[in-house]
């Protein structure tokens, strides 16, 4: 076939609009709002109300939060990010590998037999009208994931802010938690996330007819995880000119001969790294009392739920773009000007760790 279906034209189309959802958009930044706004509550609060009759219960929780704030910005362990991510580095290729689990390119084959489509191995899936791989797409991925990762995130919040769901009136301020469980939360939530992060993004491979143990595979999937996940402009900007450029090298067939297990390793350690001092750096809202566990939930529903659009999308991108190589002319993207501030975020190269490693040069 040397011209897309008219159902591929319009996937196609929407492929390359695709922003994101707004709504994820927001939840994911409204915890670096809180971070950076908490502490200026307190003083702008408490200013307002001290000269009006009535108000002084409010101006007393005005206080709690910002005392409160304080005692758990206090209590996070100097060089907490880069603990984080270490400690997630050396801990990610048992996560990843556990967290695939039960993804089967034999199970994906059988599911297209029994439907009828002429295939025998995982990779006849990619000359197949994109119709007959959404045939076979199950919907669960976008509430299951999401919903898992905002449970682990709501967990996270309780034991940062010493399970305060809300601001007492008395104004008392009780202790913050240990740094330790501070630090044990944050690292214990990064890696919730980056293990459902590789699962969801593994079972979208499947689905367009990649293996994700392949190692060329570990490497993009990695990159898509980085783009979901970045939330300032020059993190996006990093993330996606690295799926772009990984994308064209498998779509040409370059050779990967030099991707051996230890490469993948040592990239896929560096990235955990890196990924893990972002969730921390994101998350820091979690610290805030009251609103620290509706931002752990929120935060994770939405990072989940922003990596499988991402997934889908940029595997429909490169599943068409194998086929149908003159759709790359039209391919296009603008600059990114939202988003967080840069330090509120990690920016991430996977293409950078792959020639750090050794590997080949696709700037």
């Amino acid at each position: 076939m040397t011209e897309p279906s008219a159902y591929e034209l319009e996937a196609w189309r929407n492929v390359k609009l695709f922003k994101g959802r707004p709504i994820s958009n927001g939840m994911r930044s409204a915890g670096e709002q809180v971070t950076n706004g908490a502490t200026k509550f307190k003083g702008r609060a408490t200013q307002y109300l001290a000269n009006r009759p009535g108000a002084d219960f409010v101006a007393k929780s005005a206080k709690t939060v910002g005392t409160k704030a304080r005692q758990a910005v206090d209590a996070i362990p100097d060089g907490l990010t880069d603990w984080g991510g270490a400690v997630l580095g050396s801990a990610q290729q048992t996560a990843a590998r556990i967290a695939r689990v039960g993804l089967s390119p034999k199970g994906m084959v059988k599911k297209h037999v029994k439907l009828g489509h002429d295939v025998a191995l995982l990779s006849d899936l990619r000359r197949l009208d994109l119709q007959q791989i959404d045939a076979v797409r199950g919907r669960g991925a976008q509430w299951g994931y999401p919903i898992i990762a905002a449970a682990s995130g709501a967990v996270a919040g309780v034991l940062i802010t010493g399970g305060e769901l809300a601001v007492p009136l008395t104004g008392g301020a009780a202790a913050a938690p240990s740094g330790g469980v501070i630090a044990g939360a944050f690292f214990g939530d990064a890696a919730v996330v980056l293990s459902l992060s590789s699962r969801c993004v593994g079972a979208t491979s499947l689905l367009y007819g990649y293996d994700p143990e392949d190692p060329a595979e570990k490497l993009f999937i990695m990159s898509v995880v980085n783009a979901g996940t970045a939330m300032s402009a020059s993190a996006k900007t990093a993330a996606m000119a690295d799926i772009s450029r990984l994308t064209q090298a498998l779509v040409r067939g370059r050779t990967w001969a030099v991707l051996d297990r230890s490469l993948v390793s040592q990239v896929s350690k560096q990235f955990a790294k890196a990924f893990g001092t972002r969730l921390t750096k994101q998350g820091l809202g979690k610290v805030i009392p009251a609103a620290g566990t509706l931002i752990g939930f929120t935060l994770n529903w939405a990072t989940l739920e922003s990596i499988v659009d991402v997934a889908n999308n940029e595997y429909r991108k490169r599943f068409l773009l194998e086929k149908y190589a003159h759709l790359a002319a039209e391919e296009a993207s603008a600059p990114f000007t939202d988003g967080v501030p840069d330090e509120a975020d990690e920016v991430i190269s996977v293409i950078g760790e792959i020639v750090e490693a050794g590997g080949p040069d696709l700037h």
